[in-house]
């Protein structure tokens, strides 16, 4: 049996973001999403997952380029001057391996997080962070047990081949980023699976150019091995509006056009692939 799940993160984060889950569900392949805790479109995603319960909802637990859900003074070494997230990871991780991020904050803010989601209604399908930041030694035993007492049984593991198919790799640095995060998944697995986690057999979404387009989202379609593929993708519907205001210059856009794609859909329909979410890997 193949089974694809595709994965919407950020939900929550921008309406622009919302609006293109919604899109995904009504007329693609998307029925799972992950939702930003303190994304300023949070409330609008709850109101989306309420009205299709078709959608798998995960959390997608914050530590970079985001909003807190804590005040900023009570978790200072997460914030900079202005309350946010620091606002990449290379800093994040920097800060963390110096013991500049103090863990006891950095646990009341994930707790928080899950916390927020469970308090708007919703049932949790899994975990999974920005930036993938749950892989780092000593985080993903808290996020692991801070799932497995909140009875989530799913997580993410970006374990992508260092050399994916969607894409060239085109710097040292990709490369490096890469090994770098297939190491880290590998690590995550084990633990998770230890603790009796459930994830998808593969993982998808890393494409070296950029988006993951229709002709990615097709090739990825044509070439699922047995078991469960999770693709994660970042749609939005207007790449003017999102890539202004989340500094990304990501095409937003072309990932959400890949969801509703005729010709993925075509695919998945012939070689009869299961479309779901993290809750059918339970």
């Amino acid at each position: 049996m193949k089974q694809i799940i595709v994965n919407a993160d950020d939900f929550g984060r921008h309406r622009l973001m919302n609006a293109a889950v919604e899109e995904g569900l009504n007329l693609g392949c998307l029925r799972s999403a992950t939702i930003m805790p303190g994304g300023l479109a949070f409330d609008d995603a709850i109101r989306i997952a309420k009205e299709h319960p078709e959608l798998g909802v995960g959390v997608h637990l914050t530590m970079v380029n985001g909003n807190p859900v804590l005040a900023p003074e009570q978790i200072p070494s997460l914030v900079t001057e202005e309350g946010k997230f620091w606002p990449e990871h290379t800093t994040f991780v920097k800060k963390y391996f110096l013991g500049q991020i103090k863990l006891n904050e950095l646990k009341l803010e994930l707790t928080a997080q899950l916390r927020k989601v469970q308090a708007a209604g919703i049932k949790i399908s899994h975990v999974d962070s920005h930036q993938h930041m749950h892989t780092l030694p000593g985080i993903i035993d808290f996020v692991l047990q801070l799932a497995a007492d909140a009875g989530i049984k799913a997580i993410r593991i970006p374990g992508t081949p260092i050399k994916a198919d969607e894409g060239e790799l085109n710097s040292v640095g990709q490369l490096i980023g890469r090994a770098g995060l297939a190491t880290l998944a590998k690590m995550a697995a084990l633990k998770a699976k230890n603790k009796g986690f459930v994830m998808p057999n593969h993982f998808a979404g890393l494409v070296a150019g950029g988006a993951v387009d229709t002709a990615n989202l097709r090739k990825i379609c044509l070439n699922m091995q047995e078991g469960t593929t999770e693709v994660m993708m970042h749609p939005g519907v207007d790449n003017k509006i999102l890539c202004r205001e989340t500094q990304w210059e990501h095409d937003f856009e072309a990932e959400c056009h890949a969801i509703v794609s005729p010709e993925v859909m075509l695919v998945l329909q012939e070689r009869k692939v299961k479309i779901g979410n993290f809750s059918n890997l339970i």
